[in-house]
């Protein structure tokens, strides 16, 4: 069984974000002293790294399903939960990640490039983790003074993507089958191929590292091409990808074939001519020399065979009048092995330069538009906006049923981050649409009270009957609208002195204040000129019990006496 994977299809899915926490500070003789709810954690992403000692993509067929860690809830006493951690993700240099498009019980198959991982290092969020939902304590502002909820936390990102290996290597070892290209690796490096007298032994491509003096130097063996592979024969659709990267293409032509409809240039030609085709359909990377333009080299093989040399010797020359260099040499005897190596070497430094020379003259010319530093989608408690962020759509059921259909990324973020089991975390809801507009849209649009309204799609939309008059349920406590949306009427029952007193009702209580002084000090001075506070015979409350000249009457005494004397006079 091969080890070697180069294409897979893996399912990443970002970490879910905390939710927030709704808690309340309790001090003594405070049962209501204000929220200290913290946030909860952002989820971890899912990262690919271009790593140079991975070599194959094989551990994600066995493991296909990737996660990245959630973040934690926040906490009570204003804390925070704690981030989930990213999920780091190394494969091979040359990897190219793509969408993955197709039925979900279907093979998948590339879709859009996302990235190209070509040089170790690159980094790639396949699947961003999700944002924490805020607590109450971020969700407070003047109006809104005590938050009875918080914001949930967004899931992490879901998707599947393809992962498609491209070898980098230096040179290319094309051929036809059994030409000797995997025997030439084995001679050239300590790579171990596979290697038998029959066609397409080589199933899977083949890399090996070449040293030549100080330089250094890797030589992929792509499997055996024929007329046609272009187009899907045999092995050489599936593997000619590998060629992409590569900087010089060295054709390997066996001479001591015994096929009688095949000769050097025949195989040269056919070779290059699928070549050719394929080069067609490539989207060249960034500062790539197009595969017409790379240098080709001959190899002929096998020339310890009599027979063999002497048509090397033969068809030589007419592979030089094309511009091309020759090379004769033979994998069982390493005959011109050397002088191959050292060619080689030298053809890849000059290629290395003019390859560098290319990237940094294209970085130079192109406009690179990079965003400010954010590591994150915004997070905000309130956020206004235009009509221009979503779109109100009324669409008709089969069954005779009418939806308004919102869409958009701010709305279809806040359903999410909204628990429907708090009335007041619903009118919280209700109040960030109004601001952003949906109301007034869905007003436009012809929606009435008690419509279906649908926001978002697929697993994540929220159906419900709009109801235009919602309000949070901070105001809702008594069962009436008492205020206006947002307005928290519990801190203001409890605390009449929180509100701040204008300059004229400060006026007018200082003006009441200096009457009621004045009227007690009248009152006082008429007593004292009276010489009620001077002779104590004087008995002022004859009701008091307790005055040494009082006579104590009961209060039923006093009224039949006030009574009598009333009716006498």
């Amino acid at each position: 069984m091969s080890d070697f994977v180069d294409r897979v299809t893996v399912h990443v899915k970002g970490g879910d974000g905390g939710n927030g926490s709704a808690g309340i500070r309790r001090e003594k003789f405070k049962p209501l002293a204000g929220p200290n709810g913290g946030n909860g954690g952002d989820g971890g992403s899912v990262i690919f790294v271009a790593d140079r000692n991975a070599t194959s993509l094989l551990d994600y067929r066995f493991m296909p399903h990737r996660t990245a860690g959630s973040g934690t809830m926040g906490l009570g006493d204003n804390k925070d939960g704690s981030k989930g951690d990213d999920l780091i993700l190394p494969v091979p240099c040359g990897t190219v990640i793509f969408t993955a498009k197709g039925a979900q019980s279907a093979a998948k198959r590339p879709g859009e490039q996302l990235a190209d991982l070509r040089h170790e290092g690159d980094r790639f969020v396949a699947a961003q983790g999700g944002n924490g939902g805020l607590g109450n304590i971020a969700l407070a502002n003047k109006t809104r003074r005590a938050p009875g909820f918080a914001l949930l936390g967004e899931p992490g990102e879901e998707r599947d993507v393809i992962l498609e290996l491209k070898s980098i290597a230096d040179v290319a070892l094309v051929g036809f089958p059994s030409a000797g290209k995997s025997s030439l690796i084995a001679a050239m490096s300590s790579a171990k191929p596979k290697i038998a007298d029959y066609p397409f032994t080589t199933l899977v491509p083949n890399l090996g590292v070449v040293i030549a003096g100080d330089s250094r130097y890797t030589i992929a063996d792509v499997p055996g091409l024929i007329p046609g592979a272009s187009e899907g024969k045999g092995l050489g659709l599936e593997f000619l990808r590998h060629i992409e990267r590569t900087e010089i293409i060295a054709h390997v032509i066996d001479c001591a074939t015994l096929e009688p409809d095949r000769d050097p240039v025949a195989d040269y030609q056919a070779l290059e001519k699928e070549l050719a085709l394929y080069a067609d359909k490539l989207e060249l990377p960034l500062g790539a020399i197009p595969i017409p333009e790379r240098p080709r080299i001959i190899i002929l093989n096998k020339i310890d065979v009599p027979e063999a040399r002497d048509l090397a010797d033969f068809v030589r020359p007419e592979f030089e009048k094309l511009g091309l260099k020759v090379f004769e040499i033979s994998t069982a005897s390493h005959e011109g092995l050397k002088e191959l190596n050292f060619a080689l070497s030298a053809l890849v430094k000059e290629m290395r330069e003019e390859v560098a020379n290319r990237e940094q003259a294209e970085e130079e010319a192109r406009v690179v538009i990079k965003p400010l530093e954010s590591g994150r989608r915004t997070r905000r408690a309130d956020q206004g906006g235009t009509a221009l962020d979503f779109t109100v759509e009324r669409r008709e059921l089969g069954n005779g049923e009418v939806v308004f259909e919102v869409l958009g990324t701010k709305p279809e973020r806040w359903v999410v981050q909204t628990n429907f089991d708090n009335d007041e975390a619903v009118g919280y809801l209700a109040d960030r649409l109004a601001k952003l507009g949906v109301e007034d849209e869905l007003r436009r649009k012809g929606a009435r009270p008690g419509d279906n309204i649908r926001i978002g799609r697929g697993n994540n939309a929220v159906d419900f009957d709009w109801d235009p008059t919602i309000s949070a349920g901070a105001e809702m406590l008594d069962g009436s609208n008492l205020g206006a949306r947002g307005k928290d009427l519990r801190l203001e029952e409890q605390d009449p002195r929180s509100r701040r007193r204008s300059n004229s009702e400060r006026r007018a209580q200082y003006h009441e204040m200096m009457d009621a002084r004045a009227a007690v000090r009248e009152a006082m001075m008429a007593e004292r000129l009276a010489g009620h506070w001077a002779d104590p015979s004087i008995d002022d409350d004859r009701h008091d019990t307790t005055s040494l000249f009082g006579r104590g009457e009961s209060a039923e005494d006093a009224d039949g006496a006030d009574g009598g004397d009333a009716d006498n006079s």
